[in-house]
Formats: structure tokens, C-alpha cells, sequence
């Protein structure tokens, strides 16, 4: 009989005072429970004697943000966990650390980063974040490519890849990123502002055609192991640090998808500076902020990526002249058209950002939402054809001055 059960804040406490190395004395704890996500509980556990405190993250066994209707498996937060280990010893200091696990409880016990901010939150009230391009690529370079044929056995990698079949959040995401938002879907959330903006995409077959491939990409390209939903609400931040949460979503794909995530979500701030920013000016230098973060976050990401293939590479045949470049290519491009994916289905999808969906001002919205769209749609279409970094730029530059 398995001993699962949601637990209680006093089950919390009790399980957190036998992390001796955060709690080495009896003090009192306190919790609260604080989980805002779709899927889990989260207690955060404090010690107030001492300042001392510690996450205990579980998972339930439906999606919380639908009810029991929607099962899910709990084996997530087992592979949640084992990610959050593997991205720590690939990507030291760029993850909260692990104290202990209990897949029986679907259990992760982690550091507490109360001292950080979540990113989406902290873009929103004005911060920048100086590391944060520096950070995430250095994330994104060691994760994927010591995860890829690459940079591991290629026979080690299938035998990983085995512990990280994730089905039930896999249908989440090609259900929600690449189905629903082209279809009168009933999970859909579409504001009536937009609905023709919405109806547009849904008889747009070149669209469509577009991504079938990214979709195709998704289900059969098992490139690396990816964080699954790297956006801006899993990044914990502050202009010195960068700590990447929440991977359970995890799963062996395409890297590309990993790394348009984050660039989606910078996107879609930029498209919410529409009300964000008090005017002209000030929007302009924070768009131009946005934007160089994106094309840091690439470059950085390729620099890296190639040093570790030129350094660290274990496969003889991917040495081959020429084979680099075009691999690069070829993922800048799946960067391009995921991001685009990503965004597009933020803005009248199941899950919207509250970048976005906070702002008071309809119209202000409404400017948004159709902004958004309208880079999605072009960065969709046109990723097969992009060259550099500064394509994407592009496209999200001439959105915004209606070109």
C-alpha cells in the first residue's frame, strides 16, 4: 500500500527537522505553505530562533490549476529530482541544492532562495539582471551538451534517457504549446478583444505547417535532457546570482526547445512594456535591455557550446568539417521557431503571463496580446530561414514600430 499522501504543515515540519544540516537545533519551525504553480504543494519551512529555513516541494497527484479531473503521475517529482541533481553537478551554483528525496511522498526537499526573486516578478517590477545572460547560457551550454551525443556516450546517454520517459507532462506541453493554441480548443482562455486575432491563427495554414515541424521535433528528437519549462517563472534571480527551479518537466528532446523558453518569456516582457514602461523613452531603453539580454543569451549559449564540443566532444564523427556550423544552424533555428511557439500559445492559451494579464489598462492589453502574436506568428513562419540571432531581433523590432 503505497504510503503517498498530500502532506500537512505539521508532516512539513517534522520531515524538515530531520535535515539536520539546515536545522541543527530544536528551535521551533514554522510553515507556510506557498506553492502559486499549477501542479504541487510547496512549504517553506523557517526557523525564526535562527533565520535557517528550507523548501519541501510535493507533488499531487492531478493538475492543481484543473482539479482531480486531470491525473497526473507522481513519478515526476522523481524525475524532477534526479534533474535537479544532474543539473547541479553539470551547472554548479546555477540550482538550488538537494537535501534529500522521497519518491514514496513525491518529495523534494531543496534550499530555500527567498533571498532571490522570481524572475517573471522582478522584470515586472523594473529589475535588471546584469548576470543573468552570463548565467543562464553557461546553464544552457553545460546542461544540454553534456546530456547530448556530444559530449556523453552515446550508449550511457540511452540508458539516461530511459529514467526520464515523462509522458504525462510531455502531453502537456504538446497538447498546450502545439495543438490547442490552433484550434477553438476548449482550454483555451481568449479574451474577446482578441478573438479574431486568435480565429486568424487557427485558419493560418502555413502557420500550421510550421508547427507540425516544431511538434515533429518535440515528440521524436531526443537531442539532450531539457528542463521541459525554462521561462521566466523558473528562474530565481539577482543582479549577482541565477538559480534554475522546477524541472519537472524534464525529458530527452530538442535542445532548442530549452533554449527559446527563456527568450519567449523576455518577448513577452517586451511586448508588455506597452503599459510597463511610463513612456516612449523609457520604454524604448527597457525594449533595448530585453533585447540585448536575448542576443547575450544566445551568444553566450553558442560560445560556450562550441568550446565544450571543441574541448569535451567524445564523438569522432562530429568532428567532421563543417558539421559544427551546421548543427549550430540548424539549432538556432528550432531556438527561433520554439520561442515563437512558446509565446504564442502565453497569450490565449490555458496558461497566460502575468506580465501581461496584469495589466490594468484593456487597451494597454490589447496592444500587448497583439503585439505578441504578431512576433510569435513571424517567428514561427520564418525560423527555417534564419541565419543569426539578429533575425529574431529583428522580426521583434519591426513588430513593435508596426513595420
Amino acid at each position: 500500500m503505497s504510503k503517498y499522501h498530500p502532506l500537512s504543515e505539521a508532516e512539513a515540519i517534522e520531515i524538515a527537522r530531520s535535515i539536520r544540516q539546515v536545522f541543527p537545533t530544536d528551535e521551533p519551525l514554522v510553515s507556510r505553505e506557498i506553492g502559486d504553480g499549477n501542479l504541487n504543494l510547496v512549504f517553506h519551512i523557517t526557523q525564526p530562533a535562527t533565520g535557517r529555513s528550507i523548501i519541501l516541494k510535493q507533488a499531487l497527484p492531478y493538475a492543481k490549476v484543473v482539479g482531480e479531473s486531470w491525473p497526473l503521475s507522481l513519478d515526476r517529482a522523481r524525475i524532477e529530482a534526479e534533474a535537479l541533481v544532474k543539473q547541479g553537478e553539470l551547472a554548479p551554483g546555477l540550482v538550488p541544492k538537494v537535501y534529500q528525496t522521497d519518491n514514496d511522498l513525491a518529495l523534494t526537499v531543496m534550499e530555500d532562495l527567498s533571498d532571490h526573486v522570481i524572475m517573471r516578478r522582478g522584470l515586472i517590477e523594473g529589475g535588471t539582471y546584469p548576470s543573468f545572460a552570463e548565467h543562464l547560457s553557461e546553464f544552457l551550454a553545460n546542461t544540454l551538451f553534456f546530456t547530448s551525443d556530444l559530449g556523453m556516450n552515446q550508449q550511457e546517454k540511452k540508458k539516461t534517457l530511459a529514467g526520464f520517459i515523462n509522458p504525462d507532462l510531455c502531453k502537456i506541453t504538446e497538447d498546450l504549446i502545439f495543438d490547442d493554441p490552433y484550434r477553438d480548443a476548449d482550454t483555451n482562455n481568449i479574451e474577446d478583444a482578441i478573438r479574431d486575432a486568435a480565429e486568424a491563427i487557427w485558419n493560418d495554414e502555413a502557420l500550421h505547417l510550421e508547427v507540425a515541424l516544431l511538434r515533429e521535433k518535440f515528440l521524436t528528437h531526443a537531442q539532450a535532457l531539457l528542463h521541459g519549462d525554462l521561462h521566466t517563472g523558473s528562474i530565481f534571480v539577482t543582479p549577482a546570482s541565477t538559480k534554475v527551479i522546477d524541472p519537472e518537466f524534464a525529458y530527452f528532446g530538442p535542445m532548442g526547445f530549452d533554449i527559446g523558453a527563456p527568450i519567449a518569456n523576455l518577448l513577452l516582457h517586451y511586448v508588455a512594456q506597452e503599459h510597463w514602461s511610463a513612456d516612449e523613452s523609457t520604454r524604448r531603453d527597457r525594449r533595448a535591455y530585453l533585447l540585448e539580454t536575448i542576443r547575450e543569451l544566445w551568444t553566450g549559449f553558442e560560445r560556450k557550446f562550441r568550446a565544450l564540443w571543441n574541448e569535451r566532444g567524445v564523438d569522432r564523427v562530429a568532428r567532421a568539417k563543417g558539421y559544427q556550423d551546421d548543427y549550430m544552424r540548424r539549432l538556432l533555428q528550432d531556438t527561433v521557431g520554439f520561442a515563437g511557439a512558446k509565446a504564442l500559445r502565453r497569450i490565449y492559451g490555458l496558461a497566460h503571463v502575468a506580465d501581461i494579464d496584469t495589466i490594468p489598462d484593456a487597451a494597454a492589453r490589447e496592444r500587448a496580446q497583439r503585439l505578441a502574436l504578431a512576433i510569435a506568428r513571424e517567428l514561427i513562419l520564418q525560423h527555417r530561414r534564419a541565419e543569426s540571432i539578429e533575425d529574431l531581433i529583428r522580426i521583434a523590432e519591426a513588430a513593435a514600430h508596426g513595420r
